[in-house]
């Protein structure tokens, strides 16, 4: 759509509100609700007024003015609110209408347009796979007289002895992957999501059940250029967690919910094209990949300690990333091998389809900082013709989890902690300031925000510490 059209559809929709959103440097998405009838082709060129010092991660009080632009090629009817509503994301400028440097979204669109100015490729495209859970019920609380968590699913398999009508078909614990009906109690909710999806623009390849006990799902949609892909991906979490409250569920997108199964990961598959012609692929090289797309992997695992403090940016992260739950901990790429950081699919690829897989990042990144990063990272890579294979990055077409120990401490691991990766990307950031997408002080302040977060967590008691030091 473009501003008539938005305009338009108003109209001939009878629509009744327009939602204007807006991403916080977090992740999260904030709107503001405006009549109707009070949005004209005004509102497109002045934008919405807003307080930014509300907002984690913007302004000060002092200099809180700030205006949300709307992209009317964003704009969707929202299929969970009573009065016909018509949402539309917006980038975020200064008072002055100059882009705002700590804007997500203006980040991505900055890191489109450096590729484009590069001359190496006119589109990267992004296609994340964002895992999550559908919890029944859900309840937390930390405090100075008590901290604990519990959930709890009607699929989960310590509900096995539960009292009451208890029709058994429990998901066994990591062995969720692919059941049908019985077993798999949200296959209709997870159809309501993806018709959902689909009405509003974005296209749906499959879903199913994923390997975890309690509730585990994963929906896949088409990638989509790198902006667009990060506007569908807070638009797919919008959808699957307002359906799940529509029945009575919780979805969460947390990466390591559930001690001792699987966590929920969110594999970004990755591609470069100049026009019409893919970039990344090479008949009969490895794995079909070309010399770029062999230096752009190299840019992802050597920054790749950097790098995860943008993708992987929680502390519940790191009890994601750890060896035997399926994910990626190991700095090697491989063709068709779930267990390396960067895997290369190679079933039912076709040219155009030839692709990378960064298998460590997780849904509690922003996805518009984090692909953003990955394709600089990636560029950064085909620049200084990083290659791989001659930094210790495999090729590896092994289970790593099954090698000896001596092989395994050739590999280069991920860091270990969310302050580890905030170390690193205070060391390794030059990549990210190329062509001015990111700024110091974008990365200063992420910094910042996530080490309190790590303060917040270390310096609160945990249960588990009771079990083990109460009696000592």
């Amino acid at each position: 759509m473009n501003m008539k059209d938005v305009l338009s559809t108003i109209e001939t929709e009878d629509i009744k509100y327009v939602d204007f959103r807006i991403v916080d440097l977090l992740g999260r998405q904030h709107h503001v609700t405006v009549p109707a009838y009070a949005v004209d082709e005004d509102t497109f060129v002045n934008g919405v007024a807003f307080d930014g010092s509300s907002l984690t991660g913007y302004k000060s009080i002092e200099e809180s003015d700030m205006v949300a632009m709307p992209d009317p090629a964003t704009a969707f009817i929202d299929p969970f609110v009573e009065e016909k509503t018509l949402n539309i994301v917006c980038n975020i400028l200064n008072p002055d209408n100059s882009p705002y440097d700590r804007d997500p979204r203006g980040i991505a669109l900055k890191a489109e347009a450096y590729l484009k100015n590069l001359g190496i490729a006119t589109a990267a495209y992004f296609g994340p796979e964002s895992e999550f859970f559908l919890f029944d019920n859900v309840r937390y609380a930390s405090g100075p007289s008590g901290s604990f968590y519990h959930i709890d699913s009607e699929e989960a398999y310590w509900n096995t002895g539960k009292e009451g009508q208890n029709l058994g078909y429990k998901v066994r614990n990591k062995g969720g992957y692919f059941p049908v009906q019985p077993t798999d109690t949200q296959a209709d909710i997870r159809n309501e999501m993806c018709t959902l999806l689909t009405q509003s623009g974005i296209k749906v390849e499959r879903h199913h059940h994923e390997v975890a006990t309690a509730g585990q799902g994963e929906i896949n949609f088409r990638f989509d250029t790198l902006t667009r892909t990060a506007d569908n991906l807070l638009l797919f979490k919008y959808i699957v967690r307002n359906v799940a409250a529509k029945h009575g569920k919780t979805a969460t997108f947390m990466p390591k919910p559930i001690v001792g199964d699987n966590g929920s990961g969110m594999h970004v598959h990755q591609s470069l094209f100049d026009g019409d012609t893919p970039l990344f692929f090479e008949k009969g090289a490895y794995a079909n990949l070309s010399e770029t797309a062999l230096h752009y992997i190299g840019g992802i695992l050597h920054h790749a300690p950097a790098l995860i403090a943008l993708t992987n940016p929680s502390t519940n992260s790191f009890k994601r990333l750890v060896p035997g739950y399926e994910a990626p901990v190991n700095l090697v790429f491989s063709k068709g091998n779930r267990s390396a950081a960067v895997r290369i699919p190679v079933a039912a690829v076709t040219p155009k389809a030839s692709r990378i897989e960064f298998r460590t990042p997780d849904s509690t990144a922003n996805p518009y900082l984090a692909f953003a990063a990955m394709l600089m990272a990636g560029l950064d890579g085909i620049a200084k013709k990083l290659d791989p294979r001659e930094m210790g990055f495999g090729p590896l077409d092994k289970n790593i989890y099954d090698l000896s120990d001596v092989e395994k401490n050739e590999i280069k691991s991920l860091p270990g902690s969310l302050a580890e990766a905030l170390e690193a990307l205070e060391s390794d950031h030059e990549f990210l300031l190329a062509g001015d997408v990111f700024t110091k002080d974008l990365i200063d302040s992420w910094i910042s925000h996530k080490r309190d977060e790590i303060q917040q967590v270390e310096r609160t008691v945990n249960p588990k510490e009771y079990e083990l030091y109460y009696d000592l």
